[in-house]
């Protein structure tokens, strides 16, 4: 430690802002000197540094292997996900080592449940008591399982299975990433609003894409609008991306559909994609076959946690920051991974002691605030352990709205706009 010797009497503001801003300790000349004219002072000694606490926090990625999007521009980069976490710990570290906290990442790479399985025993053993998981909604269920009762807390940041929040929900899974539901009405909210009701629902033929067509259709009902048709596309396995053909033609309606939310008629206003892996969606407005219209899904307009156009509540130094250190822009996955480790290093922060217990409480409780660039406080559901955010309304280059959107109520916790989103609380099946 430097130590600065004054000949003078400081006073006692600038002796302070000395201490506080240099770093250095300041002690008068005449204190703790050897000389007998400086016998009789008095010797200021600073603080030492507080030892430093490790906080180990884990991730865990599962190569899915999904196939090639219609787009390379579609394909993520090798460190998507891990980059976001990256800043989180960052951030975490430069408030930490005030509190006595040093965090740190620890990144498993699998590419079954079972490589999963062995990642996080290997995380466990070497006292890792909160993971971010990138999976597949039934390797984090396995992970899960083998977690219960262990002080480990997950932090799901990939899968979007409405199924991880209610039947099949864990207390110990916190889900930043947003499921359909909420994402579906997300972007319905905003399509009513602009009077956009009719449309026409193209989907693929993955279990997923299924998935996001019932989401639509449970926004549409919600909400307002029209399902005035639903076609699916096939794909062609090995086809070539120039191949994909136009929108399917409808069907000839023999009688009136079953689906209540399905309505027959010959126009829309927009043509909702369920394309989840990007493998015609992109191609299908501008190859024929449809009315031009506006395209929104998961393609065109779509509802997001992360547009690289965000410039509001302090996005646009986040996003500059992050392509300074990582050299790309930040993708969603970036974002959910960032909140995860942000809000590790804010329940530490408010709990120092760091206790597995206290923390985790305090996660899943009122008190816990966060901000990350979305406008308002940010904290999980207690029936379900979502993240209650914001979501943006975007094309691929710059956000256009914000949901919830005002003017959609609701019953059970008016005070929180966000609840509009996805399951409320009187319509949950979780049992945590």
């Amino acid at each position: 430690m430097q130590i600065i010797w004054a000949s003078k009497p400081l006073p006692r503001l600038v002796l302070t802002a000395a201490l506080i801003f240099s770093g250095t300790m300041c002690v008068p000349a005449w204190a703790g000197h050897p000389s007998k004219e400086r016998e009789g002072g008095v010797s200021l000694q600073m603080p030492q540094s507080p030892e430093m606490m490790p906080v180990e926090i884990g991730y865990i990625r599962e190569d899915t292997g999904r196939p090639r999007p219609a787009s390379r521009l579609d394909a993520e980069p090798d460190d998507a996900g891990i980059a976001g976490a990256k800043m989180g710990i960052g951030e975490n570290n430069a408030g930490g080592r005030f509190m006595g906290h040093f965090y740190a990442l620890d990144v498993e790479e699998a590419s079954s449940p079972e490589d999963a399985l062995a990642a996080i025993k290997k995380l466990h053993d070497s006292k890792h008591n909160y993971i971010i998981v990138d999976a597949s909604a039934p390797t984090l269920l396995k992970l899960a399982d083998w977690a219960k009762d262990k002080d480990i807390l997950l932090f799901n940041v990939r899968a979007t299975d409405v199924s991880l929040r209610q039947e099949g929900c864990r207390a110990n899974v916190m889900h930043i990433v947003p499921d359909r539901y909420m994402l579906a009405d997300a972007l319905a909210q905003y399509l009513v609003k602009m009077n956009w009701k009719n449309w026409l629902v193209v989907h693929g033929s993955t279990a997923a894409d299924r998935a996001n067509t019932d989401a639509v259709k449970r926004a549409a009902k919600r909400f307002g609008a029209n399902i005035v048709d639903v076609r699916e596309y096939v794909d062609v396995s090995g086809g070539r991306r120039d191949g994909v053909g136009p929108i399917p033609p409808a069907k000839p309606r023999m009688e009136a559909s079953a689906d209540d939310s399905v309505i027959p008629a010959t126009g829309y206003d927009v043509i909702m994609v369920a394309d989840e892996d990007q493998q015609f969606g992109p191609l299908m407005p501008y190859r024929g076959g449809g009315q031009p219209r506006i395209v929104a899904g998961t393609t065109g307009l779509f509802a997001t946690t992360w547009s690289p156009g965000h410039e509001k509540w302090g996005a646009t130094q986040a996003n500059n920051n992050f392509e300074k250190d990582f050299d790309r822009i930040m993708l969603p996955i970036d974002h959910q991974a960032y909140v995860a480790a942000r809000t590790i290093g804010e329940a530490v922060t408010r709990k120092p002691e760091n206790d597995f217990a206290t923390v985790s409480a305090f996660i899943h409780g009122p008190d816990l605030q966060l901000a990350p660039f979305k406008g308002i406080k940010q904290q999980f559901r207690p029936w379900d352990g979502q993240f209650r955010q914001p979501i943006l309304i975007a094309t691929e280059k710059v956000p256009v709205s914000v949901s919830p959107q005002r003017g959609f109520p609701h019953a059970s916790h008016p005070e929180i706009e966000v609840d509009t989103l996805g399951i409320d609380e009187p319509e949950s099946t979780c049992k945590m």
